[in-house]
């Protein structure tokens, strides 16, 4: 490990060729020890002769720091050894010699982004404070950096360790003694007397507040593990010190650095693109219902113990049954399936007859349980319902198949599209069937890019491609430019991953249908979105607790994309992105993208329930959705489980799409 830690520091260093006269880093060391039913006490360490960090009276602990410094990566490693039974907690902070808190943003992968001013104040965000530590287990890569705005200085804070273990802990909030063994540290970052400051120790402390639920904010906790009389605990973190142009391009050089660090590695499965079909099938299977207008594959608010199917029905987001008809059709007629030909050709017959406001809009949430429907419409659902019939309309036009009639309510919608453009490009997150905006945010912009694309590429109506084109100078200028990525999810209003996600597929749609300087300049505004999405992607296996069932079954979470600040889970929403990575890895010549887009499509098709491995979820091919990770849940069962409700609809629709990676090319490539 140490020699490949010098490697690395002496590549980086090649790189970048600053920082080469580094000194030794001025680190403040404190730890708190804790005797069973009394409050801690927190001592500040200071460094003696022999390398020995010692406090003003003798402890329970030896405490040892060897620094080592290559250019512009320092090694930090910590070895505690306990002279006698001791429950520790070890906190070291690194002020950033001049540098001003008010001057930075700030960066934790996966979790925080800028300041987090897009979040609620019931979330972590400035809102509530400027400094914030949390455990390392709710980040992609545990990792806290902090950008300069003002010199384009960035400083960034790794742990290194194999991450193998984890204990249940007794409380969420207070201080709290571990039941076992834990391999979960805190990051960063803190105003010191107005310098920033990188936070950073072992085992976890979450400060001011902890993250427990949905926009629910606990007091803080602090844990303590116990060393007995002998024992010793290693902590190796890194801090690297370089520079970069603006905050795109620092996250981007970190999500390079950490990749090169960690290098993940594919999941081996036992699933080929036939077999993991033929296994999720089943949901087209089991979860059709014909007693309403409306015919559709149940997908939304049902149980993971028996997944019976549910009244409601929704046309995009969690729901995706005009997606998931499509690839039921498709997969019907591959394998002489004529009953999912039938059930898919249902629902599209039912939509067309049943699934339309009076305005053309599509019938986004329709809950015949309740009675009832939404009457606020979404950019997001209603652009992936268009979505969904184009991929129908194009596989039926090669078939030979026409459908005059659903042409005429796609140049409708589509109609609607344009009428509520605004003149920036961008398109309002929800509105009525009035055209009565009820939320002016556009964050959901390029969810509306695709099927403008598709359109255009479909009816030939350049109209089309200019209202597409309009979005993409919106987002470059209000999304990309600005490292601005938010208010895509339609269960929260922060910033997430689906922004990112969506804003780099729509540059590759863009890129599908124009040449030269044009695409090219596509293809670099996809790269620079693809890199705020790889973010939220896990390089790392974050550990579980034995009795956690995703630990005991083996799950690894390398490869699966954290949500939102807001939604504090990892999840399968990937679609076309996994393409995406694989097209600007030829187009870029950028390898990292191209292997990191194997990891997600192995990693992704762990959880899988098929008869003897049903990973607690009811029905065969119903892949889970809320994969409950971390200290966080929306107020069920906790790390390690999934919430007790959830929306296979989108899941399997995500899988499918990843699982067709021509899809989109055949698609533009067909009216070339």
């Amino acid at each position: 490990m140490k020699k490949y830690l010098f490697l690395l520091m002496f590549s980086v260093l090649g790189s970048f060729g600053i920082y080469a006269e580094a000194m030794p880093l001025s680190i403040e060391t404190n730890i708190s020890l804790k005797s069973p039913g009394n409050p801690a006490v927190t001592y500040k360490l200071n460094q003696s002769a022999e390398g020995l960090l010692k406090a003003q009276r003798e402890l329970p602990i030896q405490i040892k720091q060897e620094q080592t410094n290559n250019g512009d990566v320092s090694e930090i490693k910590i070895t505690l050894t306990a002279k006698e039974r001791v429950y520790y907690n070890l906190e070291q902070i690194y002020s950033l010699p001049g540098v001003n808190h008010n001057d930075c943003e700030f960066y934790m992968p996966g979790f925080w982004y800028h300041r987090n001013l897009r979040s609620p104040k019931e979330a972590p965000s400035f809102h509530t404070s400027d400094s914030w530590q949390v455990r390392e287990d709710r980040l992609s890569t545990p990792l806290t950096g902090i950008y300069n705005n003002k010199t384009g200085d960035y400083y960034i804070v790794l742990r290194i360790d194999d991450f193998k273990y984890e204990s249940l802990a007794p409380h969420n909030s207070g201080e709290t003694i571990l039941s076992g063994k834990t391999s979960l540290g805190f990051t960063g970052f803190r105003n010191v007397n107005g310098n920033s400051a990188l936070v950073f120790g072992f085992p976890y402390h979450e400060a001011p507040k902890t993250y427990i639920r949905k926009l629910t904010l606990n007091p803080s906790v602090q844990a303590f593990e116990k060393l007995e009389k002998g024992e010793t605990r290693q902590l190796v973190w890194t801090i690297k010190k370089s520079k970069a142009q603006d905050y795109s391009a620092f996250v981007a050089d970190v999500w390079n650095y950490s990749y090169d660090t960690f290098k993940p590695q594919q999941v081996k499965t036992a699933y080929d693109t036939a077999l993991a079909k033929k296994v999720l099938s089943n949901f087209f299977v089991e979860s059709y219902v014909d007693k309403y207008d409306l015919k559709y594959f149940s997908g939304v608010h049902m149980r993971i113990d028996n997944c019976a199917s549910t009244p409601s029905v929704e046309i995009g987001f969690v729901g995706r049954v005009l997606l998931n008809a499509f690839n039921a059709l498709e997969y019907g007629e591959e394998t002489g399936n004529n009953d999912l030909v039938k059930k898919a050709n249902s629902i599209f017959d039912s939509f067309l007859q049943y699934g339309f406001t009076s305005n053309g809009f599509f019938r986004e949430f329709v809950d015949y349980g309740r009675n009832s429907e939404t009457s606020i419409y979404s950019i997001r659902r209603q652009s992936e319902g268009v979505f969904a019939i184009l991929n129908y309309l194009n596989y039926e036009k090669k078939k030979g198949r026409k459908h005059p009639e659903w042409e005429v309510k796609i140049k409708t919608i589509l109609s609607n599209f344009l009428k509520l453009q605004g003149a920036d490009g961008s398109f309002p997150r929800k509105f009525d069937d009035k055209f009565n905006v009820s939320d002016a945010s556009g964050g959901s912009t390029p969810s509306a890019t695709l099927p403008l694309t598709m359109a255009y590429t479909y009816f030939k109506n350049k109209a089309y491609l200019d209202a597409a084109k309009s979005t993409a100078v919106y987002l470059e200028k209000e999304l990309i430019s600005k490292s601005d990525y938010f208010s895509s999810t339609l269960d929260a209003n922060c910033e997430d991953k689906e922004a990112s996600l969506y804003a780099s597929t729509a540059m590759y749609y863009l890129s599908m249908v124009t040449n030269g300087k044009e695409r090219d300049h596509y293809v670099d505004m996809s790269k620079q979105a693809a890199y705020f999405s790889l973010s939220w992607y896990y390089m790392w296996d974050v550990p579980f607790a034995g009795g956690q069932m995703l630990g005991d079954v083996g799950f690894k979470s390398r490869g699966w994309g954290n949500v939102s600040v807001e939604n504090n889970h990892i999840d399968v929403f990937i679609f076309e992105f996994a393409t995406v990575l694989d097209w600007l890895a030829k187009e870029r010549k950028e390898p990292r993208f191209s292997e990191f887009s194997q990891v997600i499509k192995t990693s992704m098709l762990q959880l899988m329930p098929v008869e003897g491995h049903m990973f607690n979820i009811g029905k065969v091919g119903y892949y889970p959705e809320v994969v409950q990770h971390t200290n966080w849940d929306y107020g069920k069962n906790g790390k390690g489980f999934y919430n007790d409700i959830f929306a296979p609809g989108w899941t399997v629709a995500s899988l499918w799409q990843m699982l067709s990676p021509d899809r989109v090319e055949n698609y533009f490539n067909n009216k070339k």
